[in-house]
Order: C-alpha cells, then structure tokens, then sequence
C-alpha cells in the first residue's frame, strides 16, 4: 500500500460531464471538488466558463471557484502551490481530494507529472512578441516545438508568449516527468462524437437565454482588450462579436460548436499522453464507484 495521499482525478473532454461525475462521487466517498480550470478562478465569469453552479454543487465543497478578480492574472504556478495546500488541507480532515477540471496542463503540473522550467522573463523579447498577432505566435511555436503547439490555447497570447519565452531559452517546452507526489486513480468520461456534438450544441442555445449576453456585455464595460477577453477563452471572443452585432443567434452557436470541437480534440491529444485513465461513460457511476472502492482499499 503507498504512504502516498490519494487524489482522484477526473478529466474528459469539454462537455463531457466531469463535474457531474465528480459530484455524485464526492457524495459517495465523502470528497471536496477542486476544481482544475484556469477561467473558473475568476470572479462573475459564470457562465462563459461553465462554472459549476451552487445547485449542481449538490452541498459539496468545491475549491478554486471564484478567487480572485478579472483584473488579476492567476497562474499555473499559483495554481500548483494552492492546489497542493488545498490537497493537504483535505487529506488532514479525512476528506477524499477529487481534482475535475479540463486544464490539463495545470493537472499534470500539480500532480508532479510535468515540471515548469525556471526560466527568467525577456523584456525584450516579450515586447517583440506582443506585436504579433496570436496566430503568428501560434504558428512560430507550432514550428519551434509542434508538441506544445498542439496542446496550447492558440489564442490565448499570454501563454504563446511565455512558451515562446522558454524556447528561445532552452530550445523547446519541457514536459519533464518527475515522481508523482500522490496516489492517483484516474477517470476519464467518455463520450461519442455525435452525443458530445449534441451537448456542445445545447450548451450554445442555452447560453443564447441564460445571460451570458449581459455577462460579456459587462465584461466589455470593463475595458478589457481583446487580448485579455482571448485569455478569458475563446467563448468571449465570439461572445462580444454577438454582443455588438457582428454575428447573428444561428452565426454564434455555429462558431461555438466549432471552436469546442477544436478544444476538444487538444484536451484529447493532451490525454492521449496519459495511460493511466480509465474510460468510462459519465452516467455509469456504478462502475466509477466500483473503481473507486477498490482504489481506496488497496
């Protein structure tokens, strides 16, 4: 048996359902969420990130929603030193730590799987590289180090820029596997193309009612730049393209579908890297729980 602390962990694509498995196995084996997104963090970006409400809670504890304002920037390193103490602080009250989220990137940092090189920032490279456009970026990365490409939010400049910075410090991104710090079960909720398209979709319509007009509305009233509402995720791109008038109702949820469906196929490449995770249909909560049991006894 491992002296290790365990931490469950379950990704999936965007849409896939992650947050509802993680909740109803929280329930069963007396778990607190902590939730692994890099939007979800800020404050009153509700329904733009598909943060998990107070009813889909369910009463369970969930950690890293709503820390901080849209006018700070949270990092991947702040993640890893929050999210370990957060892990900490669970295992002490005897509680089961259950990591959900679809920023990878963040899960395989805290977890130990991958470690972040010290690399000093380039004020003068940065300030040549913020006069490019993000798709210059993305395809100057794409050609420096495609592995990391392929896993990066191409439209977020912030990260292009500082994966940018690293390669031209050491020649490419490491991914440097290092000893796991916890005992891990993973769980990856698996779904077919047509039902994840079908759900992408519903999430779209719904949005087209459910205020995320005035979310990005108000999002616009506080001056953000586009580079800054790109950071937030490509949904408020084409959000404030809707807002002021440049795509109808049937153009936004065209967009959206499309632009899930290219995240989704990253999440999947960055998961493909990982053969711990055992695929399961998210509404078969009895073979997760089965997995979990005997997890825990070993």
């Amino acid at each position: 048996m491992s002296d290790k602390q365990k931490v469950l962990v379950i990704v999936g694509a965007t849409a896939s359902g992650k947050t509802g498995l993680a909740v109803e196995l929280a329930k069963q084996f007396d778990g607190e969420v902590i939730s692994a997104d890099s939007r979800q963090v800020y404050r009153k970006l509700n329904i733009g990130t598909a943060k998990v409400t107070k009813e889909e809670m369910q009463g369970v504890p969930h950690h890293f929603i709503d820390v901080v304002d849209i006018s700070d920037v949270y990092t991947a390193a702040d993640f890893v030193r929050d999210g370990r103490a957060a892990i900490a602080d669970i295992t002490a009250r005897g509680k089961l730590p259950i990591i959900a989220g679809g920023t990878f990137f963040y899960v395989d940092l805290l977890l130990g799987r991958l470690s972040m090189p010290e690399v000093a920032p380039n004020p003068t490279l940065r300030g040549k590289l913020e006069k490019m456009s993000t798709e210059d970026l993305h395809a100057e990365l794409r050609e420096r180090d495609s592995a990391r490409a392929a896993t990066i939010d191409p439209n977020n400049k912030r990260r292009l820029i500082r994966a940018l910075e690293i390669v031209a410090a050491i020649g490419h991104v490491p991914a440097i596997p290092t000893e796991e710090l916890y005992d891990t079960l993973w769980l990856g909720t698996e779904r077919s193309k047509d039902d994840l398209r079908e759900r992408i979709t519903k999430r779209a319509n719904s949005w087209l009612h459910g205020g995320f007009k005035d979310e990005v509305a108000w999002l616009l009233a506080q001056d953000c730049t586009p580079e800054r509402l790109a950071e937030f995720g490509f949904e408020y791109t084409i959000g404030a393209a809707w807002v002021q008038g440049e795509l109808t109702n049937e153009q936004f949820v065209e967009q959206f579908l499309a632009k899930n469906w290219q995240y989704a196929k990253r999440q999947l490449t960055w998961l493909q890297k990982n053969d711990e995770v055992n695929w399961l249909q998210p509404d078969t909560v009895g073979a997760a729980q089965k997995l979990v049991t005997n997890w825990l006894e070993d």
